[in-house]
């Protein structure tokens, strides 16, 4: 689950955080040809936020914390979207070996 060209392997995918590149400097392949649609924000953003608000209730429920604890607690599950860059990237490389992407 690198971040590089899904044909040579090795080209940058990425130009940004997620914002992908043009096409390969290596092997010439157009990356934009195909879009790797929403499935990995969705799914990310899905799991994610659904622990992060049953966490928070029954963290709730069954301590009664004051508030404060909660914004220093569930700010980390933030972090949880940061494989959304690999998961990208793998969704380009099973696009392009189902021949979803064109030479």
């Amino acid at each position: 689950m690198v971040a590089t060209c899904p044909k040579c392997r090795d080209g940058k995918l990425y130009s940004g955080f997620l914002i992908v590149n043009e096409a390969c400097l290596s092997s010439g392949l157009n990356l934009r040809c195909q879009d790797s649609c929403d499935f990995p924000k969705i799914t990310l953003t899905l799991v994610v936020g659904a622990h992060s608000v049953f966490g928070a209730i029954m963290m709730d429920i069954a301590t009664a914390p004051p508030y404060w604890l909660h914004v220093l607690n569930w700010p980390i599950f933030v972090f949880g979207l940061l494989p959304l860059r690999p998961l990208k990237a793998k969704c380009k490389g099973v696009q392009y070996c189902r021949g979803m992407i064109s030479l």
